[in-house]
């Protein structure tokens, strides 16, 4: 049996093409959809490939303008008939879930926890790694045992969310720190606490290049933490202005 190597490489050319050109496709609907609402999809604030090489820029194009997309572009549209609720802070919509429309409650659960957990997640990311400086430092050694312990406890509450989830560490108006998990897209806006920063540990976070070691994952990905936007976001946590 002959084979055509150029036909061949042609198809796989082709179907290539074809799923970039739906990708983007895919992206721009999405970005569409989420314009459309009062809910909007922040920027990223850094190119995709800024985290390279602990974390992907493949993963990040998808995680950003496909994954959080489609949570925000739900969002709206559970809000559409619903006018009081649109208008209303995303913080408080999740504080207030039990007050919700049983009809749209899990799509505000879900797209707006997604909304809220991935808007602070591109905050807190960045290139250059470091350390923590100044309050927040001395909160992470007070509360939290110090860097080194703050890092090796996260990463085995990380390893122990059962399936797709958050590892995060909450802020109280007066500084305090504490390591919490959740699973799916919840976060603790939804019992008016303050997240000080946190990691994604659903799988489309780190799948492509990860495959299932999320241990690998979570080491990794203190590397992109942004400590400067962390140490500005425990400062607006202290002066009541940290919304999401």
């Amino acid at each position: 049996m002959s084979f055509d190597t150029n036909a061949s490489l042609t198809r796989r050319k082709f179907l290539a093409g074809s799923a970039a050109v739906a990708a983007v496709a895919l992206a721009r609907e999405a970005h569409a959809q989420t314009a459309s609402g009062p809910f909007q999809l922040p920027a990223l604030g850094y190119p995709f490939n800024a985290l390279e090489p602990h974390i992907d820029a493949r993963t990040m194009e998808i995680h950003h303008d496909r994954h959080h997309a489609a949570y925000v572009a739900n969002l709206n549209n559970a809000v559409k008939d619903h006018s009081n609720i649109a208008s209303m802070p995303l913080q408080d919509i999740l504080a207030k879930l039990a007050e919700m429309p049983e009809a749209i409650r899990t799509m505000l659960r879900n797209n707006g926890g997604g909304h809220a957990n991935h808007t602070m997640f591109w905050q807190i990311m960045g290139s250059g790694g470091g350390q923590p400086q100044g309050d927040v430092a001395a909160a992470i050694t007070r509360d939290l045992g110090g860097l080194q312990k703050l890092q090796d406890d996260f990463n085995a509450a990380g390893l122990r969310v059962f399936g797709s989830g958050w590892v995060v560490v909450t802020v109280t108006r007066d500084g305090k720190l504490a390591l919490e998990t959740r699973p799916n897209q919840d976060t603790p806006l939804m019992e008016s606490k303050r997240v000080l920063f946190g990691n994604d540990v659903w799988e489309h976070a780190y799948y492509l290049n990860y495959q299932n070691r999320r241990g690998d994952y979570l080491k990794a990905w203190w590397n992109v933490v942004n400590w400067g936007k962390v140490g500005e976001r425990y400062a607006a946590a202290k002066a009541g202005t940290l919304t999401i």
